[in-house]
């Protein structure tokens, strides 16, 4: 995931979680320029952890496989983003098009807040059905 200051954690966290549960070695990243978005998150990642009834699973790929990555610019993160090469990136910030332009490395690109992976995952189709 990578997101700015305009989305919030709480956001950010379900999202995240969303991939975490998949199994114990997914993967959940989320980068940002926010210092502050990232603190949220982590703080709402912890809440959801004690309530979501696939806690259990979340919380060990959470534990082994999630990150918070700060960076300082848009081009950082997108440095990073591709570097990482993630079969699914969704991109919350306010110029997503600045992503969709640039990013190399991906599997299917979601760009605001309300297309997010596990939505996309259910419509989407022919990655999930090859």
């Amino acid at each position: 995931m990578i997101a700015d200051e305009t989305v919030d954690g709480e956001m950010c966290a379900v999202d995240l979680l969303g991939q975490a549960e998949h199994g114990p070695t997914s993967p959940a990243v989320l980068l940002t320029t926010s210092e502050t978005l990232a603190r949220e998150t982590m703080a709402e990642i912890e809440r959801q952890l004690q309530i979501l009834p696939t806690a259990d699973m979340a919380a060990r790929s959470w534990a082994e496989y999630g990150e918070v990555i700060v960076c300082d610019t848009d081009e950082e993160m997108l440095e990073k983003a591709n570097e990482l090469a993630f079969e699914h990136v969704q991109v919350m910030t306010r110029d997503p098009d600045y992503f969709l332009a640039r990013m190399t490395n991906y599997g299917a690109l979601f760009l605001g807040p309300r297309t997010n992976v596990s939505f996309g995952d259910k419509v989407i189709g022919t990655n999930h059905t090859l």
